[in-house]
Formats: structure tokens, C-alpha cells, sequence
């Protein structure tokens, strides 16, 4: 197997492991909560099924090849590649997800997931790769 079809293929069940993780967390509290609930919740989740996470690690940024003084707070970095960014709103909008997919590109990471825990009747969710 290639090293690229490879790659994939372990983001996928990396994803597929968050992901269980998440609706695990939203079938347990329901919707209504602040983010900070939900993700406290989901790092405990993470933790029961051996998931490695790291919480809101400072990434650094990149412009041009050159590294910036400011840096991103990632709610949460999963299997040390794949970005999370939980959100606690009614409906996920465009800015949401141009958010992720600028902190992917700042960041230099190739997948992340914008997670909803705020959605009504079911969690709602996105993957983005770059």
C-alpha cells in the first residue's frame, strides 16, 4: 500500500474513532449545554476508549514559509494530527467551517472535523481535508 492511500486510510479510522467518541458524548448530554461542557465531556470519552488527545495545545502559524509570533488553540488535537473544533450553536455557518479550514492551512494539517454539539434533533458534524 502506498504511503498516501496508507495516510488515508488511518485518518479514516482515526475520524471513525473521534467520531464514535462524539455522538457517544451527544447521546449521553443532549443538546443545550456550553462548549465547555461538551468538551470536558468528550476528553473523558477520549480518554475511556484509549484515544490520544491533547487539549487546546498551541499550534504554531505559518505565513509564507515563516513561522508567526501569534499561534492557535485547537480545542482539541486527536491521535496528534487531526484538528477539532467543537462549537455549541444552533446551526453550523460558512464561518465555521472557513475557520477550520484556515487553521488547517496555518497549521500545516491535513484533516480536521468541526463538531456541533448545539444541533437539534442530532449532532451535527463536518470533515475537511486538505
Amino acid at each position: 500500500m502506498s504511503t498516501d492511500i496508507q495516510t488515508q486510510t488511518d485518518h479514516d479510522a482515526d475520524g471513525y474513532a473521534l467520531m464514535g467518541a462524539c455522538f457517544e458524548v451527544f447521546n449521553e448530554m443532549g443538546n443545550g449545554y456550553l462548549e465547555d461542557v461538551y468538551q470536558e465531556s468528550l476528553e473523558l470519552e477520549l480518554k475511556d476508549r484509549g484515544i490520544p488527545y491533547a487539549t487546546q495545545p498551541k499550534l504554531p502559524i505559518h505565513y509564507k514559509g515563516r513561522l508567526l509570533r501569534k499561534h492557535y488553540e485547537a480545542d482539541l488535537i486527536v491521535f496528534d494530527k487531526i484538528i477539532v473544533e467543537l462549537k455549541a450553536v444552533k446551526a453550523l455557518l460558512p464561518e465555521h467551517e472557513a475557520q477550520l479550514i484556515n487553521y488547517l492551512k496555518a497549521t500545516r494539517r491535513k484533516v480536521g472535523y468541526l463538531v456541533n454539539f448545539g444541533a437539534f434533533p442530532k449532532l451535527d458534524w463536518r470533515r475537511r481535508v486538505l
